[in-house]
């Protein structure tokens, strides 16, 4: 089979192709001994967290990030770090995870969002002048495209920050310095220096923005100086997260009941999640047993696992990426780093 890409088609996937061999080897013997058809109910997990990590939510590292910059906006850049055909679900993950926005056009096309970009060093390079490639970018843009100026390309941040600030005047919504680590110093000297600078000389208005390996520890140090920031690797290969798929329960067809088991080191049975409104505390009991009250603060508790899909069929409407992003930020509020 000839395949442009090394990736699975869909129906590689919906098949169950893309799976380990040992999965395949075991279907066979269920076939063979006639208990390919036997249910079963499958946890699946975390287990531990990246060292320091106090709480994860199921979408990657922006929550993370969003919850240390506040109110500063928090933009995805990190699709250029991924194969092609996994940045959509980078993007969208991202976006769930609280970013403001994404850059890719695919990805947030998806989500029904507008892609969200500066410029490229490309750009300015082509043009062999920042202050031509910059005025280019604001005659060929429509206005609905915010004019963010890349500064940080020949000269000082500073000097070319009043450059951009100079040549387009009140059209220049912000400047963006993605300066290289060799090349970086100390980026919150640079910053509060450009922010001195610009303020000083009647350009508050400019925004200021910052890219390249922001992380976030330097989203803490730099928010109050900050305005928007670029995330790339950060969020797109985060620390990776222990999970764990395992078999907890078996239908047993001839007394029409679940029948709880497991290996050792696994909870057997169907469980239930009751998470506490008030002290975020989250209880896990057995399938079928409802609790009043959270165990650790008395407070309102809910239940978190829902059916969603039924023998291969979706059986609730699903949020939107939007909505799903407004339910974790909501929780967030709730979360101590």
């Amino acid at each position: 089979m000839s395949r442009p890409l090394y990736i699975a088609t869909l129906d590689e996937i919906i098949d169950g192709k893309v799976t380990d061999v040992y999965y395949e080897r075991t279907l066979k013997i269920l076939k063979e001994k006639g208990l390919d058809k036997t249910k079963v109910i499958m946890d699946m997990h975390s287990y531990s967290l990246p060292k320091g990590y106090k709480w994860a939510i199921f979408a990657g590292l922006e929550e993370v990030l969003k919850k240390i910059a506040g109110d500063r906006k928090i933009v995805f850049f990190g699709i250029r770090a991924l194969h092609p055909a996994v940045t959509p679900a980078a993007d969208r993950a991202a976006f769930i995870g609280g970013c403001d926005a994404v850059s890719g056009v695919i990805g947030a096309k998806l989500i029904k969002e507008k892609p969200v970009g500066t410029m490229p060093h490309e750009l300015i390079l082509i043009h062999e002048n920042q202050v031509e490639a910059w005025k280019a970018f604001d005659d060929v843009m429509p206005p609905e495209v915010p004019r963010i100026c890349l500064c940080d390309t020949w000269y000082d941040e500073r000097i070319e920050a009043v450059m951009a600030a100079q040549a387009l005047g009140r059209r220049l919504y912000g400047i963006r310095f993605d300066t290289p680590s060799s090349r970086r110093g100390d980026m919150l000297k640079i910053v509060k220096e450009a922010r001195w600078t610009l303020d000083m000389l009647g350009y508050d208005y400019v925004k200021i923005v910052v890219s390249g390996g922001i992380d976030e520890e330097e989203i803490a140090e730099l928010k109050d100086y900050v305005d928007f920031f670029g995330v790339g690797t950060a969020i797109a290969c985060p620390p990776p997260v222990d999970f764990s798929f395992d078999l907890v329960a078996k239908y047993d067809e001839e007394r029409k009941t679940w029948k709880p088991i497991s290996k050792k080191g696994k909870l057997p049975g169907r469980k239930q999640v009751y998470r506490c409104a008030n002290c975020f505390e989250d209880t896990i009991v057995p399938w079928g047993k409802e609790i009043g009250k959270c165990p650790k603060c008395g407070g309102e508790v809910k239940p978190l696992l829902k059916l969603y899909m039924d023998n291969g069929k979706i059986v609730r409407e699903l949020p939107s990426a939007r909505e799903i992003r407004e339910y974790v930020l909501k929780q967030l509020e709730k979360l101590e780093l």
